[in-house]
């Protein structure tokens, strides 16, 4: 389904309601009190604002939300009586191919969880594998209320974000940048080559971009900007090797790095991801910078 423009969700109640109201599971109340906040400068302002709309129910609303959820790999699921946004993030995750074994477990958790919380198991699973999940699920079983609530609150916000990121075209702001740097020898990596790859389905943007970076380190601009920028998982590539052997560094016979790959993620468009990557011919690191 194509996204939305923000200024076209909030040109009215009826607009707005008509593509938000899921975001929030089965909960139209957060987007229909998140309008009075109209208009949103931003997807990021938007979320804010019905994240807000949550901090500000009573308890009693709260909780009727987690409620709200299904429950992961459940009968719902197995029926076939989940929310459109639920199905595509549960079969995301792996959820609608589970071995017998696996599928006993869930069951054992869900009762387990429901027993002591009163709720469903709730976790953004929609980047996550089966075994993070059930990794998850196993050690928040035995949390205490208040942590958990707490935990499946996040989680919510979680899953929210996400749809919306689905739903509403975001503003072009954000963009992806990196610098190396030569720790062997106390400088910039200049003339390093470098490639960016988009991990999984991004649509029809380019499969892969290469760069070379300059006497700084770095590139000579963003290396994804504006509507290329979008939110997933991506790859840079840095030809370490190389780099080292052009620069007559001493290295092994086989260089213990040749290319370096760091997989990231975009969790929002509408900011600045810069991805610095520390190198000699026998370490790196990275992190996200500023």
């Amino acid at each position: 389904m194509p996204k939305v423009a923000l200024e076209a969700l909030c040109a009215s109640k009826e607009a707005f309601l008509a593509t938000l109201a899921p975001i929030y599971e089965k909960s139209p109340w957060v987007a229909e009190r998140a309008y009075a906040s109209a208009p949103f400068a931003s997807v990021t302002a938007l979320a804010a604002a019905m994240r807000d709309v949550v901090a500000a129910a009573t308890d009693a609303e709260v909780v009727a939300l987690l409620r709200a959820h299904p429950d992961l790999a459940g009968r719902a699921a197995l029926a076939g009586e989940l929310t459109a946004e639920s199905t595509v993030e549960q079969q995301r995750a792996g959820l609608g191919s589970l071995t017998p074994g696996e599928l006993a477990e869930f069951r054992r958790l869900n009762a387990a969880y429901r027993e002591a919380f009163g709720w469903p198991f709730i976790l953004a699973v929609r980047n996550a594998s089966k075994r993070a999940v059930l990794g998850a699920f196993a050690r928040r079983v035995g949390a205490t209320a208040a942590g958990e609530r707490a935990e499946c609150v996040a989680q919510v916000h979680k899953i929210a974000w996400m749809r919306l990121l689905d739903a509403v075209a975001h503003t072009p702001a954000g963009f992806l940048t990196c610098h190396v740097l030569d720790t062997a020898r106390g400088c910039p990596a200049a003339g390093m080559a470098v490639s960016l790859r988009r991990v999984g389905d991004h649509g029809d943007l380019p499969a892969e971009y290469a760069f070379v970076t300059n006497a700084d380190g770095r590139l000579d601009g963003p290396a994804l900007k504006g509507d290329a920028f979008a939110a997933g998982a991506y790859e840079w590539t840095f030809r370490v090797g190389e780099y080292f052997a052009a620069a007559g560094v001493p290295v092994a016979a086989t260089p213990f790095l040749g290319d370096v790959p760091i997989r990231f993620g975009i969790d929002n468009p509408e900011e600045h991801y810069h991805v610095p990557l520390l190198c000699s011919p026998w370490t790196f690191s990275t992190y996200r910078g500023s």
